[in-house]
């Protein structure tokens, strides 16, 4: 009964406060195009689902591209810092100085540089995503216990079958954990570049639908587009909680 509850709980609490918002919308008398209530906002998304639609697939098509880079770019620069104290100082800095550089501000130079307007927001919000894939799979990688590395040793193995049969499957769970970390920042970068280059006339993703929302004036919809980059948000959260469970579960095994 509780674990059926604590599973319904989030579903509760949002027809709770959905019910809240509506009542409030309707109560005060809040003009829709100040603050649409949540039936507002389903029929905006009624009223144009083929296209908000579509601009979901897009959000999500650029960030999922961009966890897998993301995901295979971090575990390749850990591999590197943990094969070599030298490869370590040299990437880390650069690395951090990536990580804490507002896309904002680069994501403009990306769109120009970038043949395809693709290609260019999966860089983007790859800038943004790949550091804690990166940072948690080498805390992974160090963190592997001494005295199974020293079984290892005394036993003959070579680097490369400690790398692969011990250091990685002990890094896992840290590497799990910066990717659904990675997932929900791959699609705030996603976001930000799709701002930005629907600025400069890209007109796809839901970024764009919600700046072309604003500049007319159609809260609604705007409000609709959001809700949907929200259950992108979700959808990627929940995906990779899932892959994590199962990937631990079997391990366990």
């Amino acid at each position: 009964m509780n674990k059926t509850l604590e599973r319904a709980a989030p579903f509760l609490f949002g027809i709770l406060g959905l019910g809240l918002w509506q009542l409030a919308v309707w109560g005060s008398g809040i003009p829709v195009y100040v603050l649409p209530g949540p039936i507002a906002i389903v029929q905006a998304y009624a009223g144009d689902f083929g296209t908000l639609n579509a601009a979901f697939v897009s959000t999500l098509s650029v960030a999922a591209a961009a966890l897998l880079v993301s995901a295979a770019l971090g575990v390749v620069l850990a591999l590197a810092m943990a094969a070599s104290t030298l490869l370590r100082a040299a990437i880390q800095p650069w690395a951090v100085i990536l990580q804490v550089t507002p896309v904002v501000a680069i994501a403009p130079l990306i769109i120009i540089w970038g043949n395809q307007p693709f290609m260019a927001l999966v860089v983007c919000a790859t800038v943004v995503a790949f550091f804690p894939v990166l940072s948690n799979t080498a805390a992974g990688l160090a963190a592997t216990p001494r005295d199974l590395l020293d079984l290892f040793r005394l036993n003959g193995a070579t680097r490369l079958q400690t790398l692969f049969l011990l250091r990685l499957p002990a890094a896992l769970p840290y590497f799990l954990a910066g990717l659904r970390i990675s997932g929900t920042l791959a699609l705030v970068g996603a976001g930000v570049a799709e701002f930005v280059a629907g600025s400069g006339g890209f007109s796809a993703g839901l970024a764009f639908r919600i700046l072309e929302a604003g500049y007319r004036l159609e809260i609604a919809r705007m409000f609709a587009a959001l809700m949907l980059l929200a259950f992108a948000g979700i959808a990627i959260y929940g995906a990779l909680g899932l892959l994590s469970h199962l990937m631990l579960r079997r391990r366990e095994i």
